[in-house]
């Protein structure tokens, strides 16, 4: 793909990731009613206008669309997609519910199994994760940008990632799922590096953590779906860390029969 065609691409899912944002504050900011899933995960209206909102935006571009509003594809008919949009539009309904704010937007593009391309938006925050091959990874303040995308000016190198954070060997892991398998890799790695820090957030943050260079490692040894990781893999991998399974050790890929993600390691390394 050009790399004219990428920034427009970029452009126009930074502008759908705001407006999701939008309906989703909307709802935050409101006295919402929760639904429960076949897999009584929550749901709530939050979930549904995000992603219409986000749907109404990607399919100008002809891609196919993955959501997890709209999971139902079979593989039969997805297996043959060249390109396509990966989309999660409230990763962290559980975090949403709670009101702690850590809760993302998150919109890949997928090429040959692989993530291309990423946008992870804060809300309650208001901040904006992009990354894409070739053109490097960011984080932004998103203000003003739904409507007029400047985007050659979010490519500031003050934006780029990762930054330069001193502090010690960092460990990030999920708040729900500290498995003991999560325990012993973490005993191991204060056996390497001696004093570690460890910290705990909701959603796709853990994997804009590492991105950002305020964590080294990520690991997951939990389920997931594959709208789960795939922004946040964009954007780690085009910083130069790595999402990878932790059984295989190869990249994660995307758009298998199972949806569900195998155990993975996100690392800066």
């Amino acid at each position: 793909m050009l790399l004219e065609k990428k920034k427009e691409l970029l452009e126009l899912c930074i502008r759908a990731s705001l407006l999701a944002g939008k309906e989703i504050l909307k709802v935050y900011n409101s006295d919402f009613g929760v639904e429960q899933k076949k897999d009584d995960s929550p749901l709530t209206e939050a979930d549904k206008n995000a992603h219409l909102s986000i749907v109404a935006e990607l399919q100008k571009t002809g891609f196919p669309i993955l959501s997890e509003e709209g999971r139902d594809i079979p593989f039969k008919e997805r297996k043959n997609w060249d390109y396509f949009w990966m989309v999660d539009p409230l990763d962290g309904t559980k975090e949403f519910v709670k009101r702690n704010g850590e809760f993302t937007v998150n919109i890949a593009l997928i090429h040959k199994q692989q993530a291309i391309m990423g946008i992870i938006y804060v809300p309650v925050k208001d901040e904006l994760y992009f990354g894409a091959q070739e053109i490097g990874a960011y984080k932004v303040a998103a203000y003003s940008l739904i409507e007029n995308v400047d985007f050659e000016s979010l490519l500031d190198t003050e934006n780029k990632l990762p930054k330069k954070v001193n502090r010690n060997y960092t460990v990030v892991a999920s708040r729900s799922h500290m498995s003991s398998e999560t325990e012993d890799f973490i005993a191991e790695k204060r056996v390497e590096q001696g004093e570690i820090d460890l910290t705990s957030v909701g959603s796709s943050l853990k994997l804009c953590m590492v991105a950002e260079g305020l964590a080294d490692d990520y690991p997951r040894f939990a389920p997931t779906m594959e709208w789960d990781t795939a922004a946040g893999q964009a954007i780690v991998e085009a910083t130069g860390g790595k999402v990878i399974e932790w059984e295989s050790k190869i990249s994660m890929k995307y758009n298998r029969p199972d949806l569900l993600n195998k155990w993975f390691l996100v690392t800066k390394a």
